[in-house]
């Protein structure tokens, strides 16, 4: 498919994914001058969690590091690494458990995974603990309800499940998810131009070790400002109390719109300090607006799946349509070309203002699958 030349990027931006492609793709890849400048040089304990995460789903990756003299004391943990080697090995799955630290989401690591686990010698059975939901990465219930649903377009979601167990809010966590994933041998292209009309708002309100009344308060206010569009809403009330609610009270809710022809877009906000329950059900339900009203067949937090997919898939063109290329996802296409050597066709459509985004596969095959 390509020679396998080292790819070398500077800081620790963009790392999850650089790392996802580098396993998918079997190029090894460098990082250099993590945080050099920083008063705390080095990886964060989240993105070693990470390293951690993927030497378990796979078998022969390795990772070399370097330290700044100043961390030396950190070699046992990797933390304070200013550089980092990974040579990838095969994608291995199999059943795994994490604990993740409390400085980010599960929705960090889990996000990442779900790129991986197709493509697994053994179906992944993955658990994780520690936060479900907080305001800088993908919530569990967004990936439930949003990512694993858009498998469908590649052929992939068969058996697929991702089981919350336990709530686990800021700042202590707690929370339990449990994620199933089977493999598959090769990705269909894809043809999901369509975009269709918005048809229904499903959503659902949590909330962990607080009054009751408080996912409904969300309920309600992000109706105020939906009812008067649509009128198929159902937004779901999950209320955690006790062992199940994690070890931090918080709330948060969120929202997805389905099109016609199974378009998803979706939205989430967690409360935090000083924000009432009325401010963000409105918050969200606004947010959820300005995301439909971008238009396209995937949401901003969901291009890269539609990309990385397309790119995994057989030899034959794929094509979507998208309404706004966010930063990420631009960032998200030139690794694309950096790791699989595949450019996209980029076609803007004045007509509804959306993107019209394609390219031709490179025929990914998961030689890891066992056999029946």
């Amino acid at each position: 498919m390509h020679t396998r030349k080292l790819l070398t990027y500077k800081g620790s931006a963009y790392f999850r994914q650089r790392i996802l492609m580098a396993t998918l793709s079997g190029r090894p890849v460098r990082f250099e001058s993590i945080r050099s400048d920083d008063d705390n040089p080095g990886l964060r304990d989240f993105e070693v969690s990470f390293l951690r995460l993927i030497e378990k789903v796979t078998n022969g990756s390795v990772i070399d590091i370097s330290y700044t003299g100043k961390c030396r004391l950190f070699i046992i943990s990797l933390a304070g690494c200013t550089a980092v080697l990974y040579r990838p090995g095969t994608i291995s799955g199999g059943k795994i458990k994490h604990e993740c630290p409390t400085s980010r989401a599960i929705g960090y690591y889990l996000e990442p995974l779900i790129g991986l686990a197709p493509f697994a010698k053994n179906p992944i059975v993955a658990t994780f603990t520690g936060i479900t939901s907080n305001n800088t990465d993908i919530s569990v219930d967004t990936i439930r309800t949003v990512t694993l649903a858009n498998f469908k377009h590649f052929g992939l979601d068969t058996d697929v499940e991702l089981k919350i167990t336990k709530r686990g809010s800021s700042p202590l966590g707690g929370g339990e998810v449990r994620f199933i994933c089977p493999t598959v041998r090769l990705v269909k292209p894809i043809q999901v131009v369509d975009q269709g009309r918005i048809k229904r708002i499903r959503g659902i309100s949590f909330s962990t070790r607080v009054s009751p009344q408080t996912a409904n308060r969300m309920v309600e206010s992000a109706r105020g400002v939906l009812n008067p569009l649509i009128p198929d809403i159902y937004i779901y009330t999950d209320v955690y109390k006790g062992a199940d609610a994690g070890l931090s009270p918080g709330y948060g809710i969120t929202l997805v719109a389905e099109s016609t022809t199974g378009a998803l877009m979706s939205a989430e906000l967690m409360g935090e300090a000083g924000d009432s329950p009325e401010d963000i059900g409105q918050k969200c339900a606004k947010q959820l607006l300005s995301e439909v009203e971008k238009g396209g067949c995937f949401d901003s937090m969901h291009q890269w799946i539609a990309f990385l997919f397309m790119v995994l898939s057989t030899e034959d063109v794929s094509k979507t349509r998208i309404g706004r290329l966010s930063s990420f996802s631009m960032q998200f296409l030139r690794d694309l070309q950096d790791f699989f050597n595949v450019t996209f066709k980029i076609k803007p459509d004045t007509d509804t203002n959306t993107i019209l985004m394609s390219c031709v596969g490179v025929g990914y095959v998961n030689t890891n699958k066992k056999m029946a």
